[in-house]
Parts: structure tokens; C-alpha cells; sequence
């Protein structure tokens, strides 16, 4: 019996001593990656992931160590790739901070990093990788592309009287329009946010304000600027605008083509996209994740040009565990798959498939094997059969990089409504994924707070959505505008507070909980879109304090419960919403409003 012990403690030393031999541990310091140096970190980092591949194999377990501190990165010297990115622009080539692909087993230890980036770059992309992990370290930019100021004096006859903030750097062009500059770019914002200086909510009923500068000039011999077009009565002294334009250049954090990546105690203060854009992955978990300002005292206002985190065409399982999203220009999730058009049909099982929307296109859609379905834009009902992919390859062209059609051939042949004579969109199943979305803090945003289209089993509960003023929640599903898939089988959503939602009117507004597929012709429409066999809607347990009437609207559902909720008004603003009916119901059947 001894003997036995004795061969298992040593089989279970060799063991322990293979794993740690497996693992090799690098300094960033050893690279000459020094924290608080202003030397540009991107051709260094460039150099050591380089030498990094280049000693290890694929089975090895790596660790890549930061020390704390500050990391200038600058677009000389990074890496320079072709990356089209869901929901983006499609420029290229894009500057890349840290360019990961081809990883596997691999950590990546911030240990309270700051990665300060300059011009128009993508800070960090992770890319064909496996069971990585992203871990303690912040991304912002030096200077941001929107630009804050603050409204000094508001004359109904002179015009607005801005500042914009220390960190603005601008000038009057010869055309006397406010012009924002930095590392390579500028811009002339015309657009922008208005946020309470105070309490940091978007104001009320302000939604996107137009920010007119022509004519602009300054006063006095501060940073103050006088702009004789703006006129808006609602932005009283004191009020701070973001300024922006609509471009979206890159997301903070870009993945695709992963597998297993966990992102712990990332914060994204700042990017011109989304703070992480995932696509084409499976299984990706956010652990206090942040896309946020730096703390309570942070003298900016916004944070994110777009979503905070944005889900394209993913599987697995998606999980974000106590995460804070504040202060960004849409939603604080998005998750859905993109519907192809079916421009032509080519013989019974084969038809050339389009992305419609100029953000999205350009990455992989889908696989042989896959399974898909097809849906009849005018009414978002299926038509014909599922199908499995047989084949696919882009038209036009060799490469799936910059496709914009594919020709794909199917396992069984067509219905004949699938012909492209009448609008008709693919929708790939495989690539779709649960969600997990819980115990986070979402507020002060524009537009929305979460935004979810997956057949999958998705569950939002125990989250705080604060003043997002648009809809806290929204169940989309549209294959006419952004071509975003898809329906919703079984949602859960439990246990949330919901405070002061719908302070501003944007698109899928109708209530605080927006069930809201785009469907041209409802009136014709047989079939329910959302829900169905085996699954439905299911809203109990949540916390609604609201100034205003609208707690839910639904449309095209087949199956909505909402139990045991409490509703409570407030008289924080004054009820203007049009829609004054609690619950607005359009084409839905088996519900329960109970408690």
C-alpha cells in the first residue's frame, strides 16, 4: 500500500514539474518595454511577440508580464493589417497596438497597465487563437476624437459661448468652423451628446444634438468659443457636449476566429468604435470588464464612439459578469448574426448571398455544414426549409477578406421562393450563441442599454441599467436596414432594476423593455417572429422606477410572460413620452401579465 502512495505522489510530482516545464513566463521589461517611458511601445511590443512565437510551441503555456504603469503606443512602427470588422468601417490597412494571432494557452498580465494609444489605431486584436486570457491592464487614447466642452453661455440672440476641455486640441479654420486635431487625424464635429454637469446623465429629451460651428470665433483671449448658428435653449450653462462625428475606424479590443478567450479586469476608457468587437468566436467570457471613465472624478463625460460590446456572428457561450458600461454612444451589448441577401438564384440548391449594410461585410459568414435559414424580409417570417450548407466561397473574387457576396450551394434543394425576385435574407444557426448577462452596471449611455438577437437561451439578470435613456432592453431582429439576425426563442430576463430609462427618444424606443423585430408588413404577417416552441419571454422579478407610462412593448411574439414586478413612479422629469400605455402589445399571443 505504501508503494502504491509512494508511485502516486511521484506520478503526481512529474506531472506537476511537466506542467510548470510547459510554461514560460516573459517580462515585457526584458523587451525594453519600460512602464512611464514616453519611448513608442509599438515597435517593441512588435519585436517581442515576434521572438516570443518564435521560441515557443504551440503546446506551451505562455505568460507575457507587464509591469504597472503608463505604455505610449503611436501608429510608426505597429503593426499594420487588413482586418475588416463587423459593424465598422471598412478601412484598411489598420495601425494595431498588439497584434495577437495564432495564439494558444496564451495570458496576457497587464498587473495594472495603462496602454495609452495616439492617432487612429486598434489598440489590441486577438485573432485565431485558443484559450487565451486578457487580464488587468486599461486601454485609452491620448486624445480622444470626440471632443468635450462645456456650454459657458447660452444668448438666444449671439449663439452658445463653449469651452472645450484642457485636453482639446483645436483650432478656427479658414472657413470659421471649430476643427479638432491630433496624430494624424482631424475632424469637424457636428453632432454630439449632451450630459448633465452635475449628476453626468444625458439630458432630458435632448437625443442627438446638432452642434453648428460655422461662423465660430473666439473670446477673449481664453479657450472660449462663440458659435452664432448653435442655438438650443436646452443646453444651459454648465452643460458638457460630446462632440462627434458617425465614423467607427476600429473597436478598443478586436476578436475573431477564437476559441475560450477570458477578458479579466479589462477597462476600455476610450475608442472611436466599440470598446470589444467579437466575430466568428466561440465561447468568450467578460469578467469585470469596463467600459467606463476612470472613477468618479474623471473630468470626461463619454467614453465609447459605439457599443461597449458588440457579439457578430458568434457560438458557444458569451458571459459578462459584472461589468460597467457608462458613458458610451450605444448600447452596452449587442449580440446577433447578419443576414445575407439572396441577390440571385443559380440552379436549385445554389444562390449568391450579399451583405447589405457598408459596416459589415468583408469577414467570413459561415462554413459547410453549417445549418441556415430563410427569412421573407417584407413580413420576417421563415420561408421554405432549414438547410445545411454544402459549400461556400466568395463571388467575384479569391479571398473571403473584402468579400461582399458569396456563392453557396446547399444540401437539399430550394423552395422556389428563394430566388431573389422577392427580398429574401439567409440566417446562419450554427453561428449563434447563449448568453450570460449579469450583475452589471449600466448607465448615463446613449441610445440603449442591451440589445440581443440569438435563438440561444439568453438570461439578463441581477443588472443595474441607470438612466440609459433610451430602452434599457431590446429584442431586435431586422433584415431590411443593419441586416441583423434574429430571432429570440427563450429570454430571460429577472431580477434587474431599471431606473429612469427613456429620458430621450432613439430608434426601438417604445418602452423601457422593447421587444421590437423591423417587419415592413406586419398586416400581412402569418407567423410570430420571436418566441415559439419550446421557449418564449419570460420578464419577472425586475424593478422598474420610472417617471414616464411605458414598462413594455412587444410586437410579433408568440409566447410573453411578466410576473411578479414592481413598478414604481418617481417625478425626477416631467412624462412626455407618446406612447402612454404600460403595456403596448402588437400581434402577440399566449401572454401572462400577472402580480
Amino acid at each position: 500500500m505504501k508503494k502504491e502512495r509512494l508511485g502516486l505522489y511521484t506520478l503526481i510530482i512529474l506531472c506537476f514539474c511537466s506542467s510548470m516545464q510547459a510554461q514560460k513566463v516573459y517580462e515585457a521589461s526584458r523587451f525594453g518595454l519600460k512602464a512611464n517611458s514616453k519611448k513608442n511601445a509599438a515597435p517593441l511590443v512588435q519585436k517581442m511577440l515576434s521572438r516570443i512565437q518564435a521560441e515557443t510551441t504551440a503546446d506551451e503555456a505562455v505568460t507575457i508580464r507587464f509591469e504597472a504603469g503608463r505604455y505610449e503606443f503611436h501608429e510608426k512602427g505597429a503593426a499594420v493589417k487588413e482586418y475588416y470588422v463587423s459593424n465598422h468601417d471598412q478601412e484598411n490597412p489598420k495601425k494595431v497596438g498588439l497584434a495577437l494571432e495564432g495564439w494558444k494557452n496564451l495570458t496576457l498580465d497587464g498587473q495594472g497597465a495603462e496602454f495609452i494609444f495616439h492617432g487612429r489605431m486598434l489598440p489590441l486584436a486577438l485573432l485565431h487563437s485558443e484559450n487565451c486570457r486578457l487580464q488587468n491592464f486599461s486601454i485609452d487614447f491620448a486624445t480622444p476624437h470626440i471632443a468635450q466642452v462645456t456650454v459657458m453661455e447660452n444668448d438666444p440672440e449671439r449663439g452658445i459661448t463653449f469651452e472645450p476641455a484642457p485636453w482639446v486640441a483645436y483650432r478656427i479654420t479658414k472657413d470659421s468652423l471649430f476643427e479638432t486635431y491630433g496624430e494624424g487625424w482631424s475632424l469637424q464635429q457636428q453632432w454630439g451628446i449632451a450630459f448633465d454637469g452635475k449628476t453626468r446623465h444625458v439630458v432630458y429629451r435632448t437625443s442627438d444634438i446638432y452642434c453648428p460651428t460655422k461662423g465660430a470665433t473666439k473670446v477673449g483671449n481664453g479657450r472660449r468659443i462663440l458659435a452664432p448658428l448653435w442655438k438650443d435653449q436646452r443646453l444651459v450653462p454648465g452643460t458638457v457636449v460630446a462632440m462627434r462625428g458617425w465614423g467607427r475606424p476600429a473597436p478598443g479590443i478586436f476578436l475573431s476566429h477564437d476559441k475560450g478567450t477570458v477578458i479579466e479586469n479589462v477597462k476600455v476608457h476610450y475608442a472611436e468604435g466599440m470598446g470589444l468587437l467579437a466575430q466568428l468566436c466561440e465561447d468568450i467570457t467578460l469578467e469585470k470588464f469596463g467600459v467606463c471613465l476612470r472613477g468618479d472624478d474623471d473630468p470626461r463625460y463619454f467614453t465609447t464612439q459605439a457599443d461597449a460590446t458588440h457579439f457578430s456572428g458568434c457560438k458557444g457561450k458569451i458571459v459578462s459578469n459584472n461589468g460597467f458600461y457608462e458613458g458610451m454612444m450605444d448600447d452596452a451589448i449587442n449580440v446577433h448574426g447578419t443576414y445575407l441577401k439572396v441577390e440571385r438564384r443559380l440552379d436549385e440548391r445554389t444562390v449568391i448571398g450579399r451583405y447589405m449594410h457598408d459596416q459589415s461585410w468583408g469577414f467570413e459568414w459561415g462554413r459547410a455544414g453549417d445549418e441556415v435559414q430563410f427569412v421573407c424580409s417584407q413580413t420576417m417570417e421563415l420561408t421554405g426549409k432549414p438547410n445545411r450548407i454544402a459549400s461556400i466561397r466568395p463571388h467575384g473574387q479569391e479571398e473571403i477578406a473584402g468579400a461582399r457576396e458569396f456563392e453557396i450551394s446547399f444540401a437539399e434543394p430550394l423552395d422556389p421562393s428563394i430566388s431573389g425576385e422577392v427580398k429574401c435574407g439567409i440566417e446562419n444557426l450554427t453561428w449563434t450563441p447563449e448568453v450570460l448577462f449579469a450583475g452589471n452596471v449600466v448607465r448615463n449611455n446613449r441610445a440603449r442599454g442591451a440589445l440581443f438577437s440569438t435563438p440561444k437561451l439568453t438570461v439578463a439578470e441581477n443588472n443595474l441599467f441607470d438612466h440609459t435613456s433610451g430602452t434599457a432592453i431590446l429584442l431586435c431582429g431586422d433584415c431590411n436596414g443593419w441586416y441583423e439576425t434574429g430571432a429570440c426563442r427563450q429570454v430571460v430576463i429577472r431580477k434587474n432594476r431599471f431606473v429612469n430609462a427613456l429620458t430621450n427618444l432613439f430608434q426601438f424606443t417604445n418602452a423601457v423593455i422593447s421587444i421590437y423585430p423591423e417587419i415592413p408588413d406586419l398586416e400581412h404577417q402569418q407567423l410570430y417572429f420571436h418566441g415559439g416552441k419550446g421557449g418564449g419571454i419570460l420578464i419577472e422579478e425586475n424593478e422598474f422606477e420610472m417617471f414616464d407610462t411605458p414598462v413594455l412593448y412587444a410586437k410579433s411574439v408568440d409566447g410573453l410572460v411578466f410576473r411578479k414586478n414592481t413598478i414604481r413612479m418617481n417625478h425626477d422629469f416631467e412624462p412626455f413620452h407618446p406612447n402612454q400605455r404600460r403595456f403596448w402589445l402588437e400581434r402577440v399571443t399566449n401572454v401572462e401579465i400577472s402580480e
